[in-house]
């Protein structure tokens, strides 16, 4: 099916003059007919996103989450309807379940609601319809997952410097053989949470081989129980795991119990995307804590930028490690890990900009 770059190309024009001949207001004769005739001959079908976006403000947003299951992303649509309420906009949300297609169904959903602009945490590496949104230039930005080849702000959280802080807390604890189960299988989150946490490790001389990386398509416990199962079935099973995920944290903690061993005194256990109940967890689980709430005011503020024509920047906020029991700590005399909320990381003192 012919998309809106097709027909740029066909024409001899950008996309953007394809979009404006598209909304009627294409000042030249000349290149609204070769436009039009290039609709025509390659049986393009306007998408109706942009179309819809630019033509009436109607104080909605809408949002789309990779997989509203996940206590990580349901805090986040919280934290973005919050802002988008404090501002005088309504929120409506839809949940690709991790599914490119269910993604687009959602999009082309959301604009016959006729939303003013997107907030997107795409599933997979993006979808169709969604790359020919960004293309049309309708009001979109990206949250906490990048795509490549679309040149939209994103929003989402470095994990660099809690990965080498975590490295080093391997170290200085004696774990030498890490493992680490990343998902969504493919995506560019999941590969820059592998490379900085190799990258992270070498300057210990701590390597991260292949047959210690473990890879699921979905954020779930059964992901992360299958993947530790591969793990301790190694001839040297690894003595510290990092789970990319809460979720797929639990499941692995799910087959070591199973086995018949203990956190951390048989292998350590680290969660990625902390929640509350991880310091409810026997032992309560070190975290790699994202600071949640503040990505989804950033990207709300982001959003309304696009949508009046502002300039609008990637932004970049970092995540921080919370050290508790799972890797083996020594416990601080007099701490109560159920009563002090270490893992609150919503301070405005961390915010920083940067390209994502």
């Amino acid at each position: 099916m012919a998309n809106i770059k097709d027909v740029a190309e066909r024409a001899g024009v950008s996309v953007a003059t394809v979009s404006r001949v598209l909304n009627g207001h294409s000042p030249v004769a000349a290149t609204r007919d070769r436009v039009l005739a290039a609709v025509e001959e390659l049986g393009y079908r306007p998408n109706n996103v942009a179309r819809a976006l630019r033509t009436a403000r109607t104080g909605a947003l809408g949002l789309l989450i990779g997989d509203l299951t996940n206590p990580f992303f349901t805090e986040l649509a919280d934290a973005v309807e919050d802002e988008a309420r404090s501002l005088g906009y309504s929120l409506v949300i839809g949940n690709a379940g991790e599914s490119p297609q269910q993604q687009d169904d959602h999009i082309r959903t959301l604009i016959d609601r006729r939303i003013d602009g997107l907030l997107v945490s795409s599933a997979g590496t993006g979808s169709p319809v969604l790359r020919e949104t960004a293309a049309a230039g309708t009001p979109l930005v990206l949250l906490d997952r990048a795509v490549d080849g679309l040149d939209v702000p994103c929003v989402r959280a470095d994990g660099r410097a809690a990965l080498a802080d975590l490295a080093a807390h391997f170290a200085a604890l004696g774990r030498r053989r890490p493992a680490i189960i990343v998902a969504p299988a493919g995506t560019r989150t999941g590969a820059d949470r592998l490379r900085f946490f190799r990258e992270a490790l070498r300057p210990y001389g701590i390597e991260l081989p292949d047959e210690r990386v473990g890879a699921t398509p979905d954020l779930q416990p059964t992901g992360g129980r299958r993947v530790m199962r591969g793990f301790l079935d190694l001839p040297e099973p690894p003595d510290a795991v990092l789970a990319t995920d809460n979720l797929m944290a639990l499941g692995a903690m799910d087959e070591i119990r199973a086995r018949g061993l203990r956190v951390p005194d048989d292998v350590a256990l680290v969660g990625y995307d902390d929640v509350p109940w991880f310091r409810h967890t026997d032992p309560p689980l070190t975290a790699i804590a994202q600071p949640t709430r503040e990505l989804g005011r950033a990207a709300v503020h982001t959003l309304l930028a696009r949508i009046e024509g502002r300039p609008a920047e990637s932004v970049l906020l970092p995540a921080r490690l919370v050290p508790r029991r799972s890797c083996g700590e020594p416990e601080p005399a007099g701490h109560d890990p159920l009563t002090t909320d270490d893992s609150d990381t919503d301070s405005d003192t961390h915010n920083e900009r940067g390209s994502a």
